[in-house]
């Protein structure tokens, strides 16, 4: 299952204007790349990772909107949940894409009548359009959910499984990149079906090791089981400048940003985390990263102690950074972990901004060592 166009169908959730509109969500600066387009924008050849100065002079009518990950994470929680209360077992492979294991459900009531109507339910309770490719493989899945998109569902039964795969063009199957689909294109090897006949030996030879699993995928075979959903162990953000900075103190004061943002999810996800790390990386793309390992906690006053140290230690150079990145990780459930120094007021402190920020959005209270980060417009 994959929600369609998720970005931006969760922007339309929240502005209807944008429906039926050439919507891009991404970066709007110089340096800004597209996270997520319309299949209006689609139409003039706009994808994902595309620089957004080559998607505008393409679809110039495009509307642009900064992506909104706070709301992506939630309406991606909402569907989750749905499909978590439904499916016997469920793999969560990235913000929108879920495998469901169905097997033996034919037995009691009908794998693609059981689907259709876990769509239709996750459409009715979240707004958001998904599709589904139902066959014996996770491969032939998602080969036929992106044939199905948008809004559409597909059965592949287990017959059907080389006359569906073999007129598409190889670069259906997910492992094919730009690369090996032109070198695979200089031989003449264009469609699935072509693919299919090569022998595994050639392939390898081509290829190497990644000839056998092409194979594989080309014939329909693999073997790969869905993975029970486990949540997360790790949180992270990171931001690329528009213009590359020395300057310390606005970098470090939007670290002290990034950290009240991910502490207050901790605290919201009743979480702590056992290990924290910063990461920078240079004008010539030189990246760096130092971590230490902390007693569990989601106080922002104490990860915001151990991030500057970890910085001053990572920041080795007097050159201009690129990107700055925190990451938390170590992840379990608890509240918030109060040793014995601490006082009640520090805990009724972090209680009393989280209420704030519960009701009037996470931005609406932050400490002022954070005022003036290098963010939003600077980045």
């Amino acid at each position: 299952m994959d929600i369609d166009t998720f970005f931006v169908s969760c922007q339309r959730l929240i502005d209807p204007g944008l429906i039926g509109r050439p919507v891009i969500v991404g970066g709007k600066s110089e340096r800004g790349v597209v996270a997520s387009c319309s299949y209006e924008a689609r139409h003039f050849g706009v994808h994902s990772a595309m620089p957004m100065k080559l998607a505008l002079r393409l679809c110039p009518d495009a509307i642009v909107v900064k992506g909104d990950m706070e709301m992506y994470s939630k309406k991606s929680g909402e569907v989750t949940q749905i499909i978590a209360e439904e499916a016997p077992v469920f793999e969560k492979a990235s913000i929108d894409e879920f495998y469901l294991d169905i097997s033996g459900m034919d037995r009691f009531f009908g794998c693609y009548k059981w689907t259709s109507e876990l769509r239709q339910k996750i459409v009715s309770h979240t707004g958001l359009p998904i599709s589904f490719g139902l066959s014996p493989t996770k491969t032939v899945s998602k080969i036929a959910t992106n044939e199905a998109k948008p809004q559409g569902q597909l059965q592949i039964h287990f017959e059907e499984v080389r006359p569906f795969l073999d007129p598409l063009s190889i670069s259906k199957i997910p492992m094919i990149g730009s690369a090996t689909y032109k070198t695979l294109s200089r031989i003449g090897i264009r469609t699935i079906r072509t693919l299919a006949a090569i022998p595994e030996e050639v392939l390898v030879r081509l290829l190497g090791k990644n000839g056998v699993a092409l194979f594989k995928k080309a014939n329909g075979i693999d073997s790969a089981p869905v993975v029970q959903y486990s949540e997360r162990k790790s949180i992270s953000t990171e931001r690329t400048f528009m213009r590359d900075s020395m300057d310390i103190g606005r970098i470090k004061a939007l670290l002290v940003q990034m950290i009240e943002s991910l502490c207050y999810q901790l605290r919201s996800e009743q979480r702590v985390a056992s290990v924290i790390a910063v990461k920078i990386r240079y004008t010539n793309f030189d990246t760096h990263t130092q971590q230490a390992r902390i007693p569990y906690t989601s106080c922002d006053h104490l990860l915001i102690q151990r991030a500057m140290e970890l910085f001053d230690k990572v920041y080795e150079r007097r050159m201009m950074i690129r990107l700055v990145g925190v990451r938390l990780s170590g992840l379990v459930q608890g509240d918030y972990q109060i040793n014995l120094f601490d006082e009640v007021t520090v805990i009724n402190l972090y209680q009393a901004m989280d209420r704030v920020r519960n009701r009037f959005g996470k931005y609406a209270i932050q400490r002022a060592s954070s005022i003036g980060a290098l963010t939003r417009d600077n980045t």
